[in-house]
């Protein structure tokens, strides 16, 4: 059975680590842990700690660090760049499952179409930090602040494969199609339920972004989302 997983929001050494009051709670009074079980913690930055438990207190439960490692980035760094929708909740199940699968960064795009630009950055970090528990990974999604799309244009990104995914009748393929296995940098744009502007998809062709095809169904903007992200990340 695999240990359970909690997060910490840094780790600089020593043999024990004291944890919050909300991890506390959940190893004591909701797993029902007893002295000497173990638990992996993590930062969220690739650091793994396998620790044994010490004090079993409600409230700061402490354990040992009887065993530390360092993983790698994942070898696919992907990168969803999604405009915000006015259903929250759908956004949120973006976050979710995106982080469960893998991605390595999302970025919320405001877009011409955008209806909805609110953002509570902080809600969508927990729920990045709690995907990735569930999922048992040790590498947290960076998770940017909204940025306008034409602000987007201007940002540095690695040199890779870079997709617009959008509803228009040009010439596109499918996603899946285009992939290059031997290219790790990945990013994908998804737009409002409006879809991207003509001239948004314009812009985008000029910073050489490759048009693609989702499937032949027309998709909720975190169902595309999610989509690409399953297919990037492969």
């Amino acid at each position: 059975m695999s240990l359970p997983f909690f997060y910490i929001s840094e780790y600089e050494g020593g043999p024990s680590v004291t944890l919050n009051e909300e991890s506390s709670r959940h190893v004591v009074q909701v797993l029902r842990m007893k002295l000497g079980e173990a638990v992996n913690l993590t930062d969220g930055k690739g650091k793994l700690l396998t620790c044994s438990i010490t004090d079993v207190h409600k409230k700061h439960c402490v354990v040992r660090v009887n065993h530390q490692n360092q993983l790698p980035r994942p070898i696919r760094q992907v990168t969803i760049a999604l405009s915000l929708i006015k259903n929250a909740n759908r956004f949120e199940w973006f976050v979710e499952k995106a982080t469960e699968i893998g991605v390595t960064a999302i970025i919320p795009l405001i877009c011409e179409r955008t209806e909805k630009e609110r953002f509570r950055t902080e809600r969508m970090l927990q729920i990045c930090v709690s995907a990735m528990l569930q999922s048992q990974q040790c590498w947290l999604p960076v998770l940017r602040e909204p940025v306008l799309l034409a602000d987007y244009w201007q940002q540095e990104r690695e040199k890779g494969q870079h997709f617009i995914a959008h509803c228009e009748r040009t010439e596109k393929r499918e996603l899946s199609d285009l992939i290059d296995n031997q290219t790790a940098v990945r990013s994908i744009l998804i737009g409002p339920e409006g879809d991207f502007s003509s001239e948004e998809i314009s812009v985008a062709l000029q910073y050489q972004f490759i048009p693609v095809s989702l499937g032949a169904t027309r998709l909720r903007t975190e169902t595309a989302g999610l989509v690409a992200a399953t297919l990037l990340s492969r």
